[in-house]
This record gives C-alpha cells, structure tokens and sequence, in this order.
C-alpha cells in the first residue's frame, strides 16, 4: 500500500471545510506523555489552528505521566464532535491505556474513521487505532514495544507515518515535528515552513 499523499489529503481538506474554520481537539488522560501534550498544542497555536485541549476524565485537570497538571479547556462530554475536525492523542503510560479503555472516546474516532475526518496519535497512543483495526493495511509507527497492538497495520518505525487520514508518531522527541506535520495538512507546506524557522527546528517538512 502507497502513503497517502500529503498534497492531494491537503487539497480534499481545503476543498472541504475553510481551513481557518478547523477545530482540533487533543484528548488527555491520567498519565498522558506531557511534552508530547503540550508540544503539539502550542505548535497548532502558533499556527492559529483552533485547538482545544479535552479531558477524558471528570475533572479539568489532568496530571501527565511524569506528575505535571494540566487544566483542559473541556470534558469529553462536553464537546461536540460534528463541530470538531480531528482527535489527537497523546501516548504515555497509563494514558495511552486510559485513553484506549474510554469507550466514548473509542466511538468517536470509528465515527471520525468512518466520515474520513482526520486523526492522529503518537507514541503508545497508535494503539488504540490497532485496537480498534483501523489500522489495517496502512503504514504506521508507534513507541517501540507497542507494534504488536497495532493490528494489521505495516508497522515501518519511522518518525511519522501518513495514511489516507490517519497520522501516527514514534514518540516525545519527534512531537514537535509530529504537530509540524498535522500543520503542513491543514494550512499548507508554506506556513509549517516558517513555524519550524522561527522556533529553530532544523527539520524539512
């Protein structure tokens, strides 16, 4: 199977939705990967991307893998998912298994999967696209030990992977570039560009 090209997801989204219209929302739970969090968050600000950041739990605040609170903007339940545009997820342990537990979450990107809406994850989080066999026949990349979850898929251990509209990550130390990506999709090579210039990250998006 070919990697989706990036032109042609950038241009089927543009001719979609108004690309300043989109909302992304990234989804925590206890024990999220923190830097991979609030990386991809602040790079699809500086961008001027609508994102929100959404607990999965019954509280705001949200502590990360590594003992670090975050205040999410919403409660899963109080979100609308026809008004939002892509789910990310975040790994770390055990969010990347609370993440993959939550059984609306679990509803809401088989429904995203099913009207091509995007989505993405990174690190262990690619598991729970294995799980729930969407990942079948495309290329993936996960954190190394968690290949084995994600079903079907043609596990390659790159930095990143795209396919069709799934994108997935290997880990923290590729999360900027991760979110550089998500970026070059939704408002064009241009603009990713010169984000990664002015934060001086030395990378060819």
């Amino acid at each position: 199977m070919k990697r989706f090209s990036i032109e042609n997801l950038f241009f089927c989204l543009k001719h979609t939705l108004n690309e300043n219209m989109k909302k992304i929302a990234v989804l925590l739970a206890e024990g999220f990967e923190e830097i991979e969090a609030v990386n991809i968050i602040d790079v699809l600000r500086r961008a001027e991307i609508n994102v929100k950041a959404v607990s999965i739990t019954e509280n705001l605040e949200v502590t990360g893998s590594h003992g670090i609170k975050i205040i999410a903007d919403k409660l899963f339940q109080d979100v609308n998912y026809n008004l939002v545009d892509m789910i990310i997820l975040p790994g770390g342990m055990p969010g990347a298994t609370n993440l993959n537990n939550h059984l609306g979450l679990r509803e809401q990107i088989l429904n995203f999967y099913d009207n091509k809406k995007l989505l993405g994850a990174i690190c262990a989080a690619p598991m729970v696209f294995g799980n729930l066999g969407i990942l079948k026949n495309k290329y993936a990349t996960c954190y190394p030990g968690f290949e084995n979850q994600l079903h079907g898929a043609i596990v390659t251990g790159e930095d990143i992977e795209v396919a069709d509209n799934i994108i997935t990550g290997k880990g923290a130390g590729v999360a900027i570039e991760f979110a550089l990506k998500i970026v070059e999709i939704i408002k064009g090579k241009e603009l990713a560009t010169k984000l990664a210039q002015k934060m001086i990250f030395n990378i060819t998006v």
